[in-house]
């Protein structure tokens, strides 16, 4: 029997429809019913396990599974011997500190001696050491934020992505602790046959992410601007650039990164550039 690589997603919440679309995005076919436990790709070596995300960094460990997707968040909280693999590149959030909207928050140092619900214990004890504040802290699982408003804790430390549940329970975003996004984590050493399908999906996970980061971009321009023009959006390699029937203009293909668009955009309309069409690119393959 051939060698399965098993990857370990969370069975339900945030995280859970970023992987599965990440992966059938490279290409596996996999599918996944309503409590279903693991499933196995039909055209691709893997088995994946749909697991509670906290579990997964333990199940890693005990080589239940070979890899797994998790909030960078959960990695670093659990401690375990995980290795980080990749930054994926959805999922972004951030762990923070929150107290009640009524309290008058002077800074980091306003929370020397108070106790602080959370269910990240660690990052929280890692951020307070940094800080040299001495504090409680609670560790809650589910519902953190009601902690301060039933008189558990004077702040909270949670996942935070739009602030609109802390907004609902009376409470405000004082501090940051740390930056999170989803992340590939797998044990200290696969075999190598694991290695090598490990190998092809992350080449097929490349692809993916390069393409949502990306666009293609066509264009018409005067000659005297290519040199410019060319400079400004590269390419992967050189753009592509070919005669307009129009004297002295030529039609340019390239690819602008997704964080730089607008800005090349603006540019690109001061260098003379006209008919500027923007495609998605599905895959991208350096």
């Amino acid at each position: 029997m051939n060698e399965l690589l098993r990857i370990a997603i969370q069975k339900s919440g945030r995280l859970q429809e970023g992987s599965l679309e990440l992966l059938k995005e490279g290409g596996l076919a996999i599918s996944n019913g309503r409590d279903q436990l693991k499933t196995q790709a039909r055209n691709f070596p893997v088995e994946v396990l749909f697991l509670r995300d906290d579990d997964i960094p333990q199940y890693i460990e005990d080589n239940v599974a070979d890899v797994g997707i998790v909030g960078e968040n959960v990695f670093i909280e659990k401690q375990k011997n995980n290795t980080l693999i990749k930054r994926l590149d959805f999922a972004r959030c951030r762990l923070s500190i929150a107290v009640p909207r009524s309290d008058n928050y002077t800074g980091v140092e306003w929370l020397s001696g108070k106790n602080i619900a959370t269910s990240y214990p660690n990052i929280v004890q890692q951020f307070l050491d940094k800080n040299k504040i001495k504090a409680g802290i609670h560790e809650i699982s589910g519902s953190v934020e009601i902690a301060p408003g039933i008189g558990l804790a004077d702040a909270i430390c949670d996942i935070v992505s739009t602030g609109s549940t802390l907004l609902s329970n009376g409470l405000k975003e004082v501090e940051t602790v740390m930056q999170s996004e989803s992340v590939l984590i797998g044990g200290p050493k696969l075999s190598s046959s694991k290695q090598e399908i490990l190998d092809k999906l992350l080449f097929r996970i490349e692809a993916v992410n390069s393409a949502k980061n990306n666009k293609y971009i066509l264009l018409n321009c005067p000659n005297e601007a290519i040199e410019k023009i060319t400079s400004l959006i590269p390419g992967m390699k050189s753009p592509t650039i070919m005669p307009l029937t129009r004297v002295g203009w030529s039609s340019l293909h390239s690819v602008v990164n997704e964080n730089d668009f607008w800005e090349k955009i603006d540019r690109l309309k001061s260098f003379g550039a006209e008919g500027i069409l923007v495609i998605p690119i599905e895959k991208m393959i350096a």
